[in-house]
């Protein structure tokens, strides 16, 4: 089903992906990172929607729908480096601040930081484009809600 989506990951020069490949792209890395501690716990798949419904403006069955796609791509695909150069490619720095934001919001959704999650993101965040800085006040910002 994601055969080509994860042929142009995976090419060595990948071609700006459209726009809705670019959000299955940015919702597998959300699954990505919530899986990261090995407990893919309902307030994160809560958040994982929440988070695609405001992005996009989706309904609750689209987003949950769109989640779903993303946890089977994440399955498949062979690394995060992909996910985050489609994703650094087709979004402006700006926005891949709010990515990291909402990275972080999948994170802590579980209200605790396991040292796999906080790994992933120390890797990710760079590949991303976004500098250390950046994402701490992204981090920062998230806990103070």
């Amino acid at each position: 089903m994601f055969g080509e989506l994860l042929k142009r990951l995976t090419a060595p020069q990948p071609a700006t992906l459209p726009d809705a490949d670019a959000r299955l792209a940015l919702a597998a890395l959300l699954v990505r990172i919530a899986r990261a501690d090995g407990d893919y716990a309902e307030a994160e798949i809560t958040r994982i929607d929440k988070l695609l419904q405001a992005r996009y403006g989706l309904s609750p069955f689209e987003a949950t729908k769109l989640r779903s796609q993303a946890e089977t791509l994440e399955h498949e695909a062979p690394d995060t480096v992909r996910f985050t150069r489609a994703i650094k490619d087709a979004v402006p720095y700006e926005e891949r601040e709010h990515i990291v934001e909402s990275l972080w919001e999948i994170v802590l959704a579980d209200g605790e930081r396991d040292h796999g999650e906080d790994a992933l993101m120390r890797m990710v965040a760079p590949m991303l484009g976004v500098n250390d800085r950046d994402s701490a006040l992204a981090r920062q910002r998230v806990e103070r809600r």
